[in-house]
């Protein structure tokens, strides 16, 4: 597994909470894009991010109270339309790899990240969310390149 360490800028983000089992966060992209209406071409546009946020550590909570964020990278002057929330993520120091391929393939991609990278790296995560950043349009582009960047903070 080939992983950065990098640092992100801070990034302010438009969401939708999505509570329950992770893998069942597309629910809440789709309300995120019905919010948005209009907005979200001109988001896209401009090549704004469409990022998750995973608050809760799915070995720890139990699947119906993981809490999970559907959200796009807004400009600080976009004013967010009813029924969405504000995020900020700050700028940090990040590991961050990428996984190609299928979105119901990403537990995997995180189980190897977190439970066999992280461990041998000399790295601690910090306190934050961990985040998927999905890197093009799974409407225009096969399942087989569907590329994903997931992010831990480190400390």
């Amino acid at each position: 597994m080939h992983v950065d360490i990098e640092r992100q800028p801070a990034r302010r983000l438009a969401a939708v909470r999505h509570v329950g089992p992770y893998n069942q966060i597309g629910r809440a992209f789709g309300e995120l894009g019905q919010r948005l209406g209009p907005a979200m071409g001109a988001l896209a546009a401009r090549g704004a991010a469409m990022i998750a946020l995973y608050h809760d550590p799915p070995d720890r909570v139990p699947p119906d109270q993981l809490r999970a964020d559907a959200a796009v990278v807004v400009p600080d002057d976009f004013v967010l339309p009813a029924g969405l929330t504000e995020q900020r993520l700050p700028a940090a120091r990040y590991a961050s790899t990428e996984h190609v391929g299928p979105y119901d393939q990403l537990g995997n991609a995180w189980t190897r990240f977190m439970g066999e990278w992280l461990p041998g790296s000399g790295e601690r995560a910090a306190g934050g969310p961990a985040i998927e950043t999905y890197l093009n349009n799974p409407e225009t582009t096969s399942q087989a390149e569907w590329r994903t960047r997931l992010s831990i903070p480190l400390v």
